[in-house]
């Protein structure tokens, strides 16, 4: 027999996967937090238009620093990056240190190439 979940068990879930990931170029650890479903589509948005097009002419630009500062948050889920301008100096960080935090967040949101090719018309 299936038993079926209640919107109060799902609403309930603690669902969001996170990871630890050192970062040896920043001298520490930061925490990787998987993108709840909300967020993820407010990420989106921002590379994508109502007509499905992209409407990031430059592509890939600030694709790194905006997935990494959606995805970095304190030990309590919260983020740490929240302006413009924050996420324009993280940008400015190390692209190998981006890169590795965006991979694990990549993994823990689901998101795979094809997605990314799609967001950036790459």
């Amino acid at each position: 027999m299936t038993t079926y979940l209640s919107a109060e068990q799902i609403l309930g879930s603690d669902d969001l996967a996170y990871e630890n990931v050192p970062v040896p170029e920043w001298g520490g650890v930061v925490r990787v937090r998987e993108m709840p479903g909300t967020e993820r589509d407010k990420f989106e948005s921002q590379f994508v238009g109502k007509d499905g097009a992209s409407v990031r002419a430059e592509g890939l630009e600030g694709f790194r620093a905006r997935l990494a500062a959606a995805s970095i948050v304190d030990e309590n889920g919260k983020q740490l990056f929240r302006s413009a301008a924050e996420v324009k100096r993280l940008g400015e960080k190390s692209a190998k240190a981006l890169q590795r935090v965006c991979d694990v967040a990549m993994r823990l949101s689901a998101m795979t190439e094809g997605d990314v090719k799609e967001l950036t018309g790459n």
